[in-house]
């Protein structure tokens, strides 16, 4: 008889990947994922939320084991129900946001600020809308927002397009940072060198997975490294281009169940 397959690492983004626009996870993707897990392969997380605002979906998925990457890169945590909230943080990679954050004041005056508070939820200059940010938003001083290291920033501008912020944020001329705009006015910042990429490398080296058993799916900018890492990265039909141009394939969009395809394709043979 042939040996079996070795397990694949399969990466998932959430928002617009795992789960709908508007939060919501389908019963088909539910199944899918339920699935890759009990045929053993090891499935990992890997998404610009908070930790707290990953947990909720973990439990939703019904993950008990493996890894999530969080934070786009910057927070790793190991599933363990035997720890409180389930989980042990594995790795954390920081960098002082006071020079980028002082550069985007003088540019983006107006755009809300908020800065990660790990395990808790984030100190933000002024409170965002509902539902953008998970756990704990405490006003905080712009003192305290630029005064000790953090794991990731974000900033929010709710009353303008994608393409205005954008272009606000390529004229401030950002440096030392690693960055990514989302489908709002929306921009992520982390350690430079630090993507979900740079991230799931070090997982999969703690699994033992080999290079070429790794999948990754995504549909943002901020999965491009992610996408470019893995030997078969997926980009969702909702994706923008330029993530689709990285990707290995394309599947469907997120509304019409693209994951179950490619998470059922690793179960045949």
């Amino acid at each position: 008889m042939p040996a079996a397959a070795p397990p694949k690492l399969v990466a998932l983004d959430l928002d617009g990947t795992t789960l709908t626009h508007v939060g919501e996870l389908s019963p088909h993707v539910g199944d899918a994922v339920s699935a890759v897990v009990a045929a053993g392969h090891h499935l990992t997380i890997a998404t610009g939320r908070s930790i707290v605002a990953t947990m909720p979906v973990v439990a939703m998925l019904g993950l008990e084991r493996g890894f999530c990457v969080c934070s786009n890169g910057a927070v790793t945590i190991e599933l363990d129900p035997s720890q409180p909230g389930g989980y042990v943080v594995v790795d954390t990679v920081t960098f002082d946001p006071r020079p980028v954050l002082t550069l985007l004041r003088e540019a983006i005056p107006d755009a809300l600020v908020a800065v990660e508070d790990l395990g808790v939820g984030f100190k933000v200059s002024a409170p965002y809308p509902d539902g953008e940010l998970g756990g704990e938003q405490v006003v905080v001083p712009w003192e305290e927002l630029v005064s000790a290291p953090a794991t990731r920033v974000t900033l929010r501008r709710p009353d303008a397009d994608a393409a205005e912020f954008m272009a606000q944020v390529e004229a401030a001329g950002l440096h030392g940072v690693a960055y990514a705009v989302g489908w709002t006015a929306w921009l992520d910042l982390n350690p430079e060198g630090v993507s979900k990429g740079s991230a799931l490398e070090l997982v999969r080296r703690r699994l033992h997975v080999e290079p070429g058993d790794t999948v990754a799916v995504g549909d943002q900018r901020n999965d491009v490294e992610m996408l470019q890492w893995a030997a078969r990265g997926v980009a969702m039909g909702n994706a923008p281009d330029e993530v689709k141009a990285v990707a290995d394939e394309v599947t469907g969009d997120v509304d019409d169940d693209g994951l179950v395809p490619v998470l059922r394709s690793l179960l045949e043979g």
